[in-house]
């Protein structure tokens, strides 16, 4: 092929996205389109403060979100609503430093952030007792990429939904083995 025949099919092809992009952006505003946000939820077998303590260590996120490689405050503690922090994010091989600001920030039941670097958007994981020893841990997350944002959503949804949902399985298995170490160890104190 000549140069000029595939300058031609990728110019095509970016205005044909470009094209999609906003109409599906013209629905998801009027309501009518996909919804982009990611909804993952698991239960975890600990007290609601144990998950809490887990959920809004920061600096430990990336034991149990695989994604992050590290993460560090820009900001001086303690940590509460206008906190910012950086993240070195690795997904499929591309790296990104995410820049975020916590902006909910309500012990035990709700902590959420906003993106506010390449990536923009939100993430909420909101905390609720299923009984003195369960707690329901919901995470809902919108990440809007920087080229084609609403075709971005969408097709990083089932991607980044799926690698959601097992960071959350990660963190039930560290919540739970953690509480059942402080719970045998809390019975022998005892005895």
């Amino acid at each position: 092929m000549r140069l000029r025949t595939i300058a031609a099919i990728a110019l095509t092809g970016v205005a044909g996205a470009f094209a999609v992009d906003r109409w599906i952006g013209d629905l998801i505003a009027r309501g009518e389109g996909p919804n982009p946000v990611m909804k993952m939820a698991i239960t975890v077998n600990a007290p609601i403060d144990d998950v809490w303590d887990a959920v809004a260590d920061i600096e430990r996120q990336p034991l149990w979100m695989e994604e992050m490689r590290r993460v560090r405050l820009t900001t001086p503690g303690p940590i509460g609503v206008g906190t910012r922090g950086e993240a070195d994010v690795r997904i499929f091989l591309v790296g990104i430093v995410d820049a975020v600001q916590v902006d909910v920030y309500d012990p035990p039941t709700q902590f959420g952030i906003r993106h506010v670097g390449t990536y923009t958007g939100w993430g909420r994981i909101t905390l609720e007792p299923i009984d003195a020893r369960r707690t329901l841990v919901r995470w809902d997350e919108k990440l809007v990429p920087p080229i084609f944002p609403h075709l971005g959503q969408l097709l990083q949804k089932p991607v980044m939904g799926a690698i959601f949902q097992a960071d959350l399985e990660r963190l039930r298995e560290i919540v739970e083995s953690e509480h059942a170490e402080a719970m045998a160890g809390a019975g022998t104190d005892a005895g």
